[in-house]
């Protein structure tokens, strides 16, 4: 797939580049030098940022936004069952090595979270080491904690201090 659209957009957390194709959402991920297109036109793009917002709002739980996500076939079932972790909860790594059937790819496991090129739209600051602690994320540690607190805010009615 070809690269078709690309945008900016401003979270409380840091501006991410959105890259679309035919296909879907094909890669999300924060940057320093942005250079905005002010009104993307497409379709994709404009679902995307829609969700977002709706999402930073506290009134979307899952996003329904068309992906393409590239990987091998670990990676993507890695990928599917991130996308199951409900909002404002957390599972660990072995947890999620069991559910895709590997229970010894713990660390296969954590190798497709940083690898998760839409790293908002499937879920990987959800998953947290089997000691109950944060561990790393592409975004850092401080966004993977900003996101829980957030996601717990919305559950519970208010932002909390976690971790």
């Amino acid at each position: 797939m070809s690269l078709i659209a690309k945008t900016y957009y401003d979270t409380p957390i840091g501006t991410v580049e959105l890259v679309a194709n035919e296909v879907g959402i094909s890669s999300v991920k924060f940057t320093d030098y942005p250079t905005y297109e002010v009104t993307p036109s497409h379709e994709h793009l404009l679902q995307c940022i829609e969700q977002l917002d709706e999402y930073f709002e506290g009134k979307r739980n899952h996003f329904t936004v068309l992906l393409d996500l590239k990987g091998t076939d670990f990676q993507r079932k890695v990928w599917r069952a991130l996308m199951q972790i409900p909002l404002g909860t957390t599972q660990t790594y072995l947890e999620i090595a069991k559910k895709v059937q590997s229970p010894n790819a713990v660390r296969a496991v954590g190798n497709a979270c940083g690898r998760n090129p839409v790293w908002l739209l499937v879920p990987c600051h959800r998953v947290i080491g089997s000691n109950g602690k944060l561990t790393g994320i592409a975004g850092g540690l401080k966004r993977k904690r900003w996101l829980l607190q957030h996601e717990w805010g919305v559950l519970h009615g208010k932002q909390a201090v976690l971790f």
